[in-house]
């Protein structure tokens, strides 16, 4: 669901600049959505400027599947993490958000420069 997140994250969008900000080919972001729009969750749209392009979005469907796949992980979070004290759950959170802020910096610096 990382596709829907995004898009979630950042709101509607071509395939290029999805697939830039995810670091990967828009042959790759264009495979991965087809399923997404076929089952209701992912929207497809005209551009406003630029009848030709597709805008990608996140359907209210999508949107309430991805609520429940964010609900469903912190649910497991919250199980895995039920033996810990806070301290302890305040470390793992401020290594894990370190660890996933390095990581988002690493794809960035990765990525070709967009060209839309």
């Amino acid at each position: 669901y990382l596709l829907l997140n995004r898009l979630d994250k950042e709101g509607p969008m071509g395939v290029k600049a999805l697939a830039a900000g995810m670091g990967i080919d828009s042959s790759t972001v264009t495979r991965q959505v087809a399923p997404l729009v076929d089952t209701g969750l992912v929207k497809r749209t005209s551009h406003p400027e630029d009848g030709r392009a597709v805008v990608l979005q996140l359907s209210p469907r999508g949107q309430a599947r991805l609520d429940e796949v964010r609900a469903s992980r912190r649910e497991l979070m919250s199980q895995v993490t039920d033996g810990w004290t806070q301290e302890e759950r305040d470390t793992f959170c401020a290594l894990l958000t370190r660890f996933n802020g390095s990581l988002a910096a690493r794809q960035a610096a990765h990525q070709p420069p967009q060209s839309d």
